[in-house]
């Protein structure tokens, strides 16, 4: 409890202890306020039973409930009047006891930041977050090193083109050589030695020209030549 009140501790405590108790005691009295009321609005409706009762009857008695009846109406209207009060008093207690201890936490939550910040420089985030952004750039360099693999010697893609052509060619000149040089089939005839049915210049082969360097061909003209090779196959 020293150190509380050195430190100024101690008053806040006993002034939230005050505010409760102040506020636990107005609700008592407001309380025993509201029983008397119903009390006397009972007593007030009592009165005036009787008043009408024997007001035909005994005008005596009707006016002497009459009177206690405004009696009890004075002092019910000056009880309303005091547990207005009370209302009123408790909620501005409340409310300053609200007040003041959201105060407190908001003066609690900025000692807390500023102890946290106390260690903290704008320079020395500005630095941290630069040093982050040049290991977000290593690590892509990185990454895109490694997905272009070991890198190999250079090759000629026109030389490739150009050999391929060259065997495609050969190919089909030798698919189209076959077809010419097919033999015929024999007939044999009655006493006679097996003749061909073809005349003797089909049968000469002639030998092919040499494969010249074809130019470079688009993907169109390529397609075109495969369409072809593969008519003559059929043909064939």
């Amino acid at each position: 409890m020293f150190s509380l009140n050195w430190f100024g501790g101690g008053n806040k405590d006993k002034q939230r202890d005050a505010a409760k108790k102040a506020i636990i005691d107005l609700r008592e009295q407001l309380s025993m306020l509201q029983k008397r009321e119903k009390h006397l609005e009972g007593q007030v409706a009592e009165q005036e039973a009787i008043a009408r009762k024997y007001a035909t009857t005994n005008v005596t008695i009707a006016k002497a409930a009459l009177k206690r009846k405004k009696l009890h109406e004075t002092s019910l209207i000056s009880l309303q009047g005091q547990v207005v009060t009370l209302e009123q008093q408790i909620h501005s207690i409340e409310s300053a006891n609200i007040n003041a201890e959201t105060l407190r936490v908001m003066k609690d939550a900025g000692k807390a930041m500023q102890s946290i910040h106390s260690g903290m420089k704008i320079d020395d985030v500005e630095t941290t977050m630069e040093q982050i952004q040049d290991q977000h750039m290593l690590a892509a360099e990185i990454s895109e090193a490694l997905s272009r693999g070991v890198a190999t010697d250079a090759i000629d893609e026109g030389e490739l083109e150009e050999e391929l052509e060259a065997m495609q060619q050969e190919s089909l000149d030798q698919k189209l050589l076959g077809a010419e040089t097919a033999p015929s089939q024999p007939v044999r005839a009655p006493g006679k030695s097996t003749i061909s049915l073809l005349p003797q210049h089909i049968l000469t082969i002639t030998p092919a020209a040499p494969v010249k360097a074809q130019p470079q061909k688009t993907a169109e003209e390529e397609e075109e030549e495969e369409l072809r090779r593969l008519q003559a196959e059929m043909a064939a």
